[in-house]
């Protein structure tokens, strides 16, 4: 580590926020958490829960004392709804680095009527732009990290590197001259959760251009895995395992199926590739992310964080081949292309040294074990998707087998 850094996590209680609060403050950063608690909240209004048991919030505090002897911070903040509070924590602290993972994350989630999308926009929209107000109304120069998504490039199959960020454009202007300018890579949100994340990078861009704020945006791929080296210390410390329609990412939904015998569910053809990530990874790039803060120099510093990329249909190969579960292929609830192919470009982060963990390690074996474990948590009507993108589509229709 280059020098302690005082790091304030927003949505420090939750699948990513949780293991990247752990991980930087085993690195000797000093940590402060602030969370509303929502993801507790919409698991009960579900009928969910994470398939790992998730201790209260004070318990994994005094379990990570208890661990290492290092203690974390806590504020029970809406950054979303509570802009004072939210500012008089920021004048306290005077934090070096600010990482928002404040947002609502399933893209199922808030397609699944009206009152999830609006809650989504509502509370995403307003977080992004309540800390961006909050530090420029402060006059503090932290370093803000956010946690984006691939989703806001489209899942189209364009035939192209996706470049990180920025696409390079050539314009016909006077005199027969070409103008260059680099902008924002079109998005192509496929929800309105990805919509939400393609509206932040306009406020990033709008407040590193006017007030000069230094921001890095992660787009990360899909999240595998559950358990990272600072969660495996003690199981009050444990990250969540979420397998349900909404929540679950698709790799650790079909672990869940697998050792509980239900088909693996595959939407459509399976034919959508995907970017993946390894949890571990997701901290490691996030730790790299703030050791290497952007100039101030009006532009946003994006970065592709991903390793790998597969289509749903050979992950679920994958997984079959392991467990011998049986495959499913049902409707589609998405509006979303069929087959698409993806290539992704995601050299800033191998250049700063990220080597990545990859499906064929044989890391899944550790997620089928959670999986095992935790089986008897298993709530299986949560298991099918039920959040359709238009109301002519309806899901859960077997249409073969394999």
């Amino acid at each position: 580590m280059s020098e302690k850094r005082k790091i304030i996590v927003i949505g420090g209680d939750g699948f990513c926020g949780w293991p990247t609060a752990l991980h930087l403050s085993k690195l000797g950063h000093d940590i402060t958490i602030v969370d509303n608690l929502s993801r507790r909240r919409i698991d009960k209004k579900m009928g969910a829960d994470s398939l790992t048991p998730i201790a209260p919030v004070k318990q994994r505090l005094t379990a990570w004392t208890e661990a290492t002897g290092l203690s974390l911070g806590f504020a029970r903040i809406d950054v979303a709804r509570e802009f004072g509070r939210l500012t008089s924590l920021l004048a306290s602290v005077k934090p070096d680095t600010i990482i928002h993972f404040g947002e609502q994350r399933a893209a199922p989630y808030s397609m699944k009527g009206i009152n999830e999308k609006r809650y989504t926009v509502d509370n995403n929209i307003s977080a992004t732009h309540n800390l961006l107000a909050a530090v420029t109304g402060l006059g503090i120069d932290p370093h803000i990290v956010h946690l984006g998504t691939m989703g806001v490039y489209g899942y189209d199959d364009d035939g192209i590197e996706i470049p990180e960020g920025y696409l390079r454009v050539y314009i016909p202007g006077e005199d027969r001259r070409i103008v260059q300018r680099d902008i924002l890579y079109p998005t192509n949100p496929g929800s309105v959760y990805h919509m939400t994340k393609s509206m932040d990078q306009l406020l990033f861009q709008f407040y590193a251009k006017n007030d000069l704020l230094r921001v890095t945006d992660l787009h990360q791929g899909i999240v595998w895995g559950t358990q990272t080296a600072e969660t495996r210390l003690d199981e009050r410390l444990i990250n969540r395992f979420d397998y349900d329609g909404d929540y679950g990412t698709v790799l650790n939904r079909f672990l869940m199926q697998a050792v509980v015998g239900h088909p693996l569910t595959v939407h459509g053809t399976g034919g959508q590739t995907r970017a993946f990530i390894h949890i571990q990874d997701t901290v490691k790039c996030i730790a790299l992310a703030v050791e290497n803060p952007p100039a101030p120099n009006g532009k946003v510093a994006i970065m592709n964080q991903m390793t790998e990329t597969h289509t749903v249909r050979d992950l679920a190969a994958l997984v079959k081949k392991h467990s011998q579960a049986q495959v499913a292929f049902v409707d589609n609830p998405r509006n979303e292309a069929a087959e698409n192919d993806l290539r992704v470009c995601n050299r800033s982060l191998i250049d700063l040294g990220l080597k990545p963990i990859t499906l064929a390690e044989g890391l899944i074996e550790e997620t089928q074990d959670i999986a095992q474990k935790y089986a008897h948590r298993c709530i299986p009507d949560m298991i099918p998707c039920v959040s359709t993108w238009t109301d002519s589509q309806r899901p859960g229709v077997v249409k073969s087998a394999a």
